[in-house]
This record gives structure tokens, C-alpha cells and sequence, in this order.
């Protein structure tokens, strides 16, 4: 491959990962804790959309355990949008680790 080449292709795969990378922005990824009580709605920029709480999980008596639930719905919901980038990322770049991006 001559170096025209190579440009082209490393030109080809910016413009790839710039669409990619727009696509990410519009993805969520919602994930549950106790048996769905609450549930978390992470976004592709990695920030909380929705946190929905069942009033069933709201115990006075132990707050501690909402506080349980929420954190591992909110914590599932960040790893699933990780991945879901992460997954979309690599379609692109073929898995290559590339400095700079999201996840590498």
C-alpha cells in the first residue's frame, strides 16, 4: 500500500469515526435493579437521562436499600452504554486502538 493510500484510508475511517461518534451522542442505554423498581437511562455522553423509582422501593424504614437499587441501576446503565460505544467504536475501527478516542 503506498502512502496515498494509506491517507486516504486514515481520511476514510476520521470521517467514519466522526459519524460514529454522532450516532453514540443519540444512543441510551436504561438498565434495572430489583426486579425493576428502579431503573436508570444512561445517554452516549455518559451522563444520567431518567432515573424512574417505583414508589413500592421507597421504604422510610431503609433507605439504604434505594440507595443500593439506584446505584446499580445507574452503574449497569453506564457500563451498557460503554459497551454499546464501545461495540459501535470498534465496528469502525476494526478494534484498532486508537489514542484519543472514547474507551481506548
Amino acid at each position: 500500500m503506498d502512502m496515498k493510500q494509506m491517507m486516504r484510508q486514515a481520511q476514510k475511517m476520521q470521517v467514519q469515526l466522526a459519524q460514529a461518534q454522532e450516532e453514540i451522542k443519540d444512543m441510551t442505554f436504561e438498565a434495572s435493579a430489583g426486579g425493576g423498581m428502579v431503573k436508570a437511562t444512561a445517554a452516549g455522553d455518559m451522563s444520567i437521562r431518567e432515573i424512574v423509582i417505583d414508589p413500592a422501593a421507597v421504604d422510610p424504614e431503609d433507605v439504604e436499600m434505594l440507595q443500593d437499587l439506584v446505584l446499580a441501576a445507574v452503574n449497569e446503565a453506564l457500563r451498557g452504554m460503554n459497551e454499546l460505544s464501545e461495540t459501535r467504536l470498534n465496528a469502525v475501527t476494526g478494534g484498532m486502538n486508537i489514542p484519543g478516542m472514547p474507551g481506548f
